[in-house]
């Protein structure tokens, strides 16, 4: 089987947010189970020289815009680059301080592109082509449109995986022409969307099949609630659409090995937890009542991931006897609010506004709950970090927060954390008080963190799944 990854970020080579992770994973381990995986990728001018990357003096002309863009193709390993100095030479891989880049329309159009070429180029035929985004989800358009008499692709399925709908790739009507497609897609059934051109919603029309990055995430974006107004479409598409979990590294994130932490420790022997939460606890200038527990909010402050519940309910929180961490950057609005709280100097209260993966190891190894209080979340790798820390998630029943939290039953003594339903500050403190209620007793406490520790999210698991995704794919195309 041939899989070629489109992304527009992966590891190790650019990130900005878990997409890279996905796609650099992903790549990684299809090779490893003997699928020939290709991964393309923009050269970006911050992609690092230490790669030492093969120029195969292929160039690239594309046609957009009313003009040619010359390109050359780059690879390392198995990785290919498309290099574009006058779309990619520049800092930031989708804009800079003052926002996001005037031309992203033109310059992922061009990447697109790049990847149907780059594949003749290279005469490589891919069986599945895996686009990721909104920033590669033309591709199947063009497919079907410019490509659609080219024998090449004959036999090429499409697959777009949607990391998080949230971000769709909107532009005026004027960038139509940037992208090389004529007015006769542009309409209400084509990837016309309010009077914009929607990238992502010409990848959910033409793509082959679907995914997303959870069970749960990919039932509610049918639904008006979680759609971003793409519901209808997604709905209609639902036999196509699949959940699959994304997964973490336990080379990285595993306390049996994790170097950057006081102690390391496993589900067998959890004495090194206890040794983590007092080094974190004398970092953070915390001092609680002995068997208090320690809680961590880790992620982006923003409204997605209901960081405006944890502020509201700090008070609460600290109250209860609680010492609470947050770190983390986002939006202005939030930083400025919790920037405010921590010039009050109050006790049992840290909070970092940066993302120190360093200082998040400490946190997670040392903290006894992590508060995940997300309007919605797509998959959220989080929860499974903590999971693997023994570190009990507290979090809303949504997405892939559903999907990887058992929510904890007293009556049988099972599941892995607390889950609540209503997105309030007055529900959330609940699931905090049952959190804290259970924390009370020990040995219940130590056997809930357990059974998080020994659930899989392996990246093997995540890889596999897509394996049989693309197997099913195209054992359907043969019928």
């Amino acid at each position: 089987m041939r899989v070629l990854i489109a992304s527009s970020e992966a590891i190790p080579y650019c990130k900005t947010g878990g997409l890279a992770d996905v796609a650099g994973v992903l790549f990684k381990e299809l090779n490893v189970m003997n699928i020939d995986a290709r991964l393309i990728l923009p050269l970006y001018s911050n992609i690092s020289r230490d790669f030492e990357l093969t120029d195969t003096g292929i160039e690239l002309r594309i046609f957009l815009n009313r003009r040619y863009y010359s390109g050359r193709i780059y690879t390392h390993n198995k990785a290919i680059f498309i290099g574009c100095d006058e779309l990619y030479g520049r800092e930031g891989l989708y804009g800079d301080k003052t926002g996001d880049f005037a031309d992203n329309a033109l310059r992922f159009s061009y990447f697109c592109k790049a990847v149907i070429e780059v594949c003749k180029a290279i005469d490589f035929r891919p069986d599945i082509i895996h686009l990721n985004d909104w920033q590669t989800s033309l591709v199947p358009l063009y497919l079907r449109t410019e490509y659609s008499g080219d024998d090449f692709f004959r036999d090429t399925l499409t697959l777009l995986t949607i990391h998080n709908l949230g971000y769709q790739g909107l532009f005026s009507p004027e960038d139509l022409s940037a992208t090389g497609l004529g007015r006769e897609v542009f309409n209400p059934e084509g990837i016309e969307f309010y009077g914009k051109v929607n990238f992502l919603k010409a990848g959910i029309l033409y793509a082959d099949i679907l995914s997303t990055v959870s069970r749960k995430y990919a039932e509610e974006i049918t639904t008006p609630e979680y759609g971003f107004g793409l519901d209808g479409i997604l709905k209609k598409r639902s036999a196509d659409l699949f959940g699959i979990l994304n997964g973490i590294d336990y080379r990285e994130w595993s306390p049996e090995v994790d170097k950057l932490i006081q102690s390391r420790y496993s589900a067998e022997d959890l004495k090194g937890k206890a040794l983590c939460k007092e080094k974190l606890m004398e970092q953070c200038n915390i001092r609680l009542k002995k068997g208090a527990p320690l809680l961590a909010f880790v992620g982006r402050l923003s409204v997605q991931k209901g960081v405006e519940l944890i502020i509201e309910g700090l008070d609460k929180l600290i109250g209860y006897g609680c010492g609470v961490i947050l770190l983390g950057t986002g939006t202005r609005e939030a930083e400025e609010s919790l920037l405010s709280i921590s010039l009050e100097g109050r006790e049992n209260l840290y909070i970092r506004l940066d993302f120190d993966e360093v200082f998040a190891h400490s946190v997670y190894a040392g903290s006894d709950m992590v508060m995940m209080p997300s309007r919605y979340e797509p998959c959220g790798l989080v929860q499974m970090i903590a999971l693997r820390y023994g570190t009990v998630p507290v979090a809303r029943n949504t997405g892939g927060l559903s999907d990887t939290i058992e929510d904890y039953n007293a009556l049988n003594d099972t599941g892995t954390g607390f889950l609540f339903d209503d997105y309030n500050l007055a529900v959330f403190l609940e699931s905090i008080k049952r959190a804290l209620t259970l924390y009370s007793f020990s040995r219940r406490w130590q056997k809930l963190m357990k059974r998080g520790m020994e659930k899989d999210f392996s990246w093997r698991r995540f890889a596999s799944e897509y394996v049989e995704l693309y197997k099913k794919a195209l054992k359907e195309r043969l019928k």
